[in-house]
C-alpha cells in the first residue's frame, strides 16, 4: 500500500503540473456522514465525491490508486479520521506540502474511548477511540459546523451561501436532537438490546440510555458466545425489552434466534455509517434516516 501511494502521489504531481484545477470546488469525502454534511452545506457550490460506495463495508475498504489520485486533486478533502481512516493519514502525509485541504472531523468533538476488551494503546501512544461520533445528533451538529468552516476557508466569496446552507441543516439535526431528548425523557425504560454489532456508543452516552449488545464494538466477529446470548435473553426477558435492534445490512441471524426464544420484535437502527444503494439512489440523507431512527427508538423505549 505504501509504494502505491508513494508511486501515486508521483503521478499526481505530474498531473497537476500539466493541468489547471478545474474552477468548481472539489469536495472529496470519505463515508456517509461526510459526504452528506458536505453536499448539505456546499450546496451548488461543490462536486462532492463519495469515495466509499453505497453497500461497501467501511472498515474493510481500501484505497484504489484512482482514489489517491482523486483525493490529491481536491480543493477538501472530508473524513472522520478514525480507526478506519488511517489509510487517509497515511496518503495525505505521502503528498507532502502538496496535501489538500482537509477537515478531519473527529477533532471537532469530544471522542470517546471504544468499549470493548481490546481496546489498548496503540504504537504511537494514542487510545483506541470510538470513531462514530456522527451516531450522536448533538456532534452531528458539530461535525456540520467544521465542514462549514473549511468550506468558508476554501472558498471565501462563498461564505454566506455556507453558513446560510450549514444554519438549515444544522437546525434540522438540532430538531432530531430536542425529538430524541423527548423520546428518552418520556420512555417507560432507557435500555436498548442490539442483537448485532454496536456502533451507537455516543448516541448512549449523551442521551442517558444503557445497552446490551451481542458485540459491544463494530468488531468483524459474526458469532456472539454463548454466554453473550444468555445475558441477551436474559435481559429480554428480566427487562421486559419490547425491541431489539440490528444495524443496516446486518445478516439478522442473532436477531431472528432472539426473536424465537423471546417473542420480541425486531426493528433497524441505522448507523448511518453507510448506506444501501437503494438508500442513495432514493436521495436518503442523515437526517432523514435519523428520524427514521427515532421512530424505532421510540417503540424500543415504551
Amino acid at each position: 500500500m505504501k509504494k502505491i501511494i508513494a508511486l501515486t502521489a508521483v503521478c499526481l504531481a505530474v498531473m497537476l503540473g500539466g493541468f489547471a484545477m478545474a474552477e468548481e470546488l472539489q469536495i472529496v469525502t470519505t463515508s456517509f456522514p461526510c459526504y452528506d454534511f458536505a453536499r448539505q452545506v456546499a450546496g451548488e457550490n461543490a462536486q462532492v465525491t463519495m469515495l466509499i460506495r453505497p453497500g461497501t463495508e467501511v472498515h474493510a475498504y481500501e484505497p484504489t490508486p484512482a482514489d489517491i489520485l482523486t483525493i490529491g486533486g481536491a480543493d477538501l478533502f472530508v473524513y472522520i479520521g478514525g480507526e478506519s481512516d488511517v489509510w487517509a493519514d497515511d496518503i495525505l502525509a505521502s503528498f507532502g506540502g502538496d496535501a489538500p485541504q482537509c477537515a478531519r472531523l473527529m477533532e471537532s468533538v469530544e471522542a470517546l474511548e471504544e468499549e470493548h476488551a481490546e481496546a489498548e494503546a496503540h504504537d504511537h501512544g494514542e487510545l483506541e477511540l470510538d470513531e462514530h461520533i456522527w451516531t450522536s445528533p448533538k456532534n452531528a451538529v458539530q461535525m456540520v459546523r467544521a465542514v462549514e468552516s473549511a468550506l468558508c476557508a476554501a472558498r471565501p466569496e462563498a461564505a454566506g451561501e455556507f453558513h446560510a446552507n450549514a444554519e438549515v441543516y444544522a437546525g434540522e439535526i438540532e430538531q432530531i436532537d430536542q425529538a430524541l431528548e423527548q423520546i428518552v425523557s418520556s420512555g417507560a425504560r432507557r435500555e436498548l438490546v442490539f442483537a448485532d454489532r454496536f456502533p451507537f456508543l455516543y448516541m448512549a452516552h449523551d442521551y442517558g440510555l444503557s445497552y446490551c449488545a451481542a458485540f459491544s464494538s463494530c468488531t468483524t466477529d459474526t458469532e456472539p458466545s454463548a454466554q453473550t446470548m444468555v445475558k441477551l435473553i436474559e435481559t429480554i426477558q428480566k427487562d421486559d425489552i419490547p425491541v431489539v435492534y440490528t444495524i443496516e445490512m446486518s445478516t439478522g441471524a442473532i436477531a431472528r434466534t432472539l426473536a424465537e426464544e423471546t417473542g420480541v420484535e425486531v426493528l433497524e437502527l441505522h448507523s448511518v455509517q453507510t448506506v444501501r444503494q437503494s438508500e442513495f439512489d432514493a436521495g436518503e440523507t442523515y437526517a432523514s434516516l435519523m428520524w427514521k431512527n427515532l421512530a424505532a427508538i421510540e417503540k424500543g423505549l415504551n
